[in-house]
């Protein structure tokens, strides 16, 4: 193990120190005029999107293991590296930081949630399920919780979860190269399932772990060295974690006197407290349920490579969201200072181009010629993208933050795609249809619904149904109302019995499901209570369910109770053997 991480990591030294240097050449390049912005924005798409698509074919696979679960031979600093990846989809790269830009300490919720979610998965969940061995979600509950039912529950569950999560992430590709490749934004949304299908397609989990690797070392470059360079130019100190604090007192002087009463710092201007700690318990439960994250932690050689795994995912994921708070308050200062006050007439180019895809609007409601604050209409997708620009930094940095979104949207549509076409291709057709499917029948039809729901994810994408963070939030509450409470009580609570779990995952899904809809489509709800924290109605009612029929019931099979305390008891554990793989 220690030679194969010491091989790897040389590997990926290189390739890193080559990225830098490419991008240090193509900054030069830009300095002395041989290339123009249209040229770095395709330089760095073809560039980014070879690297994967090389990687996909390079660990094309026929065994289904390594199609699976990557052969369950990833050490663990790389599978958290590739958890990282999975898990900081768009929504952590494009829109989180603009989220704060728009919203200000509410914006905190989204932080909070997040990694708080990841740390009850890393305590809770992942080292337990990992036991088991199983291949996917629905795989553990169809061990833990007898009967075909509870498997094809949690398969339409894990398909609805994945799916609304998968379209957030075409809308990112597809706002990307809507901007930077000058495409249709319904166009780029096809153009980017492409990119999203070569990564996964031909290697399935192996080649999803590889090119999630290389997808995150790009992601963080791009995301970090702009925050940087902007720290380095409104404080003096490059080390932006620490010095932003300096900017917020400036944007809080600086709202002051141009009269903005609803200040960046001023909590609660446009959330209520219920609402802001609803979304704070959805996120967290959420994390803790996702299919596309615990699926990683089936991809490690043993338990204790999932233990080591998790603490490495937290660090990298820790690395990006020390960062993010940073990078919106000096959004928010680049803003109040290099476009509010300014000549309508005489703005950059960007904001023309950032006009076209619809993400920014200027409204001179005064007709005084001048950039009002409130007439600027930042969309919060856009600002993560546009901020080198509104900085004045060089293009090549534009460039390089569109390639980390794309990065980071592609890593997690790739996961998002295993899911649901293994749920399909393994937990209904190989456990349900057909048991003597072969191994290339199976790879087969998993790769069919690869491209049948990357289709189906681009088109809805193309409609935009709203902005990639409240999308990704829907997905969130829908896997805490689901997954979160049969997980939980199915490896701590031995009498939790089928009956229980089926009406309580049905009944969560349905009832969160149901409120997204409504709210979401009449703009009335309850409490306060927005659609990205509808989890908060389904999530206990699942609890409550689940429980009191258990409790009302037969309890579980001896078998399965004994199951439950292999999980749970290290000495009880055989890793190796297991029964939900069923091969």
């Amino acid at each position: 193990m220690f030679n194969q991480i010491d091989r790897l990591g040389r590997i990926w030294g290189m390739y890193t120190m080559a990225f830098l240097v490419f991008v240090v050449f193509l900054w030069v390049a830009e300095s002395a005029g041989w290339i123009g912005q249209r040229g770095i924005a395709w330089t760095f798409m073809i560039l980014t999107i070879g690297i994967y698509a090389t990687i996909g074919i390079m660990s094309r696979t026929g065994n289904l293991d390594e199609y699976y679960v990557a052969g369950r031979t990833v050490p663990g600093i790389f599978n958290g590296m590739a958890t990282a990846s999975d898990w900081m989809s768009a929504a952590s790269y494009i829109s989180l930081a603009g989220t704060l830009y728009v919203l200000g300490q509410e914006g905190l919720s989204y932080t909070v949630g997040w990694t708080g979610g990841y740390v009850l998965l890393a305590l809770f969940l992942a080292p337990y399920i990992r036991k088991l061995g199983a291949y996917t979600i629905p795989d553990f509950v169809g061990v833990r919780y007898p009967g075909s039912f509870p498997r094809i529950v949690a398969v339409i569950a894990a398909i609805i979860v994945s799916g609304t999560y998968l379209i957030a992430q075409v809308s990112g590709v597809g706002i990307i190269m809507s901007r930077f490749l000058g495409l249709d934004f319904r166009i780029a949304c096809f153009v980017g399932l492409l990119g999203i299908l070569v990564c996964s397609m031909l290697g399935g989990m192996k080649a999803v772990t590889w090119t999630q690797v290389a997808q995150y070392i790009i992601l963080i470059i791009a995301f970090i060295l702009p925050t940087v360079f902007v720290s380095q130019k409104i404080t003096g100190i490059p080390v932006p974690q620490l010095m932003y604090g300096q900017a917020l007192t400036d944007v809080a002087a600086t709202e002051a006197a141009l009269g903005i009463t609803k200040g960046y710092l001023t909590p609660f201007n446009d959330w209520t407290q219920a609402q802001y700690l609803a979304l704070i318990t959805c996120l967290m439960c959420g994390t803790a349920g996702l299919p596309h994250v615990i699926v990683r932690f089936y991809t490690t050689p043993n338990v204790r490579e999932t233990r080591f795994s998790v603490g490495w995912a937290l660090f990298f994921i820790g690395l990006m969201y020390i960062t993010i708070p940073a990078y919106a308050a000096f959004a928010r200062w680049e803003v109040l200072h290099n476009v509010v006050g300014q000549s309508i007439s005489s703005l950059p180019g960007w904001v023309e181009a950032w006009t076209k895809t619809g993400l920014l609007t200027i409204n001179d409601a005064n007709a005084n010629g001048l950039v009002e604050f409130a007439e600027f209409g930042l969309n919060s997708d856009l600002v993560v993208l546009a901020m080198p620009e509104i900085a004045g930094l060089p293009y090549v940095v534009a460039g390089l933050v569109a390639a980390g979104g794309l990065a980071a949207a592609l890593s997690t549509a790739d996961g998002l795609l295993m899911v649901v076409a293994t749920a399909i291709s393994h937990d209904i057709y190989f456990k349900l249809i057909n048991k003597k499917a072969t191994d290339r029948t199976r790879l087969t039809i998993s790769r069919v619904m690869l491209v049948t729901v990357a289709a189906i994810a681009a088109w809805i994408a193309s409609l935009r149904l709203s902005i990639i963070a409240d999308i990704v939030a829907w997905a969130f509450s829908l896997a805490a109302a689901s997954f979160f409470p049969i997980l939980v009580l199915g490896i701590f609570w031995k009498r939790i019995n089928t009956a229980g779990a089926v009406t309580g995952m049905a009944a969560g899904l349905l009832t969160t499901l149901g409120y997204i809809i409504w709210s979401s489509t009449t703009g009335n709800n309850i409490g306060g209570i927005l659609p990205n924290a509808a989890g908060i109605f389904g999530m206990p009612l699942n609890f409550l369910l689940t429980i009191g029929i258990s409790l009302a019931t037969a309890p579980p099979k001896q078998e399965i109770q004994a199951l439950v305390d292999r999980l749970r008891f290290p000495k009880h554990v055989h890793d190796a053997a297991s029964p939900a793989t069923g091969d």
